[in-house]
């Protein structure tokens, strides 16, 4: 059951009182006052709310006592659950319309506060139940299988192709095209969406692409390991960003050698392709001097500078690198070490 802190309470109770002309007090859901007009107060029982409490109604006071004060006291009710008391000193005839008032306003802001930690609860759950499937090997269990399906429509008897999504910021329609396959969000722009159907996949990985220019998607392999298909995503998708070719998507069964080829560690050189990461047009240079097969007028063309220009760049890269470019065997030690750069 949720309660209001003091800290809370007291807030509350500051922010009415620079509307309203009487003393308020907050009362926990055992009639202890957590926030009030005087201060003093705060930490000792209130009995007009232990009576509240009890009877589930309103307790009006007309005098004033040793040990409480005229004024009215009603439960705060969530639900079926009495989880605290107002209670405003003054005439009750005079104060009844506000008690009222901060009694709603409290159970607004108690129920908001639950909801929100409702939302959390949730996501905590999501993602501790993601993380379990993309680290799981071997057979799933039973317990594994009716949580998937029950709270995330995941039918882990099937096998699946897992599509992993960068750059992606979807508006509400397409949030709820991805939404109708089991998606879950890493962070900010990243997803990842489980598809079980093969015959969605193709048609799904177009929608997600043509939603914005810089969407970046990988797929794995159609695995009965949500985790494997995963882990091939993942390391495809290291290979579109060290290589940057045109095309925005990649699949890992297209891929499989490069992948293998940037997670080899066949040297335990220093990485010369790293020592581009500072100098962004090189970068793009060399990326692109691959994917157009070592043509310079294409490479050229691609990057809309002069061929001087670029044969500027190659022996700049050359230079930084101790690796030429232009050399195919010098060339796929660069390519190796742009794959091992993100793998």
């Amino acid at each position: 059951m949720f309660q209001l802190s003091e800290k809370q309470a007291q807030e509350i109770v500051d922010k009415m009182m620079m509307d309203i002309p009487y003393n308020i007090n907050i009362m926990n859901h055992q009639g202890i006052i957590v926030g009030s007009g005087t201060r003093e107060r705060v930490g000792t029982v209130h009995r007009g709310a232990v009576k509240a409490l009890a009877t589930g109604t309103m307790v009006e006071v007309w005098e004033d006592g040793r040990y409480e004060r005229k004024g009215t006291n009603e439960p705060i009710v969530i639900g079926d659950t009495r989880v605290g008391v107002i209670g405003i000193t003054g005439n009750p005839d005079e104060v009844r319309p506000f008690c009222n008032i901060v009694r709603t306003t409290v159970a607004l802001l108690i129920e908001q506060k639950n909801a929100l930690e409702d939302l959390a609860n949730a996501a905590s759950r999501k993602k501790a139940f993601l993380e379990q499937l993309l680290s799981h090997q071997g057979a799933y269990t039973q317990k594994q299988k009716k949580e998937a399906a029950a709270a995330y429509h995941i039918d882990l008897h099937l096998r699946t192709t897992v599509l992993y999504i960068k750059h992606w910021q979807p508006d509400e329609e397409e949030a709820k095209l991805a939404l109708r396959q089991p998606s879950f969000q890493l962070e900010e722009g990243v997803w990842l969406v489980l598809v079980q159907n093969p015959a969605e996949c193709d048609k799904l990985t177009a929608q997600i692409l043509g939603s914005g220019p810089t969407v970046r998607l990988a797929a794995g392999l159609e695995e009965a390991s949500i985790a494997a298909s995963y882990t091939q995503a993942k390391s495809a998708m290291g290979i579109l960003e060290a290589l940057k070719p045109a095309a925005p998507s990649i699949r890992y069964a297209d891929t499989e050698f490069l992948v293998r080829l940037s997670q080899a560690g066949l040297t335990d050189e220093p990485n010369n392709a790293a020592r581009l990461e500072d100098t962004f047009d090189l970068l793009e240079t060399l990326q692109s001097f691959i994917n157009h097969n070592c043509s310079v007028s294409h490479t050229a063309d691609a990057l809309n500078i002069h061929r001087n220009t670029l044969q500027y760049r190659l022996k700049r890269i050359e230079s930084i690198t101790g690796k030429d470019p232009r050399n195919i065997l010098q060339l796929f030690e660069l390519t190796y070490e742009l794959l091992a750069m993100y793998s």
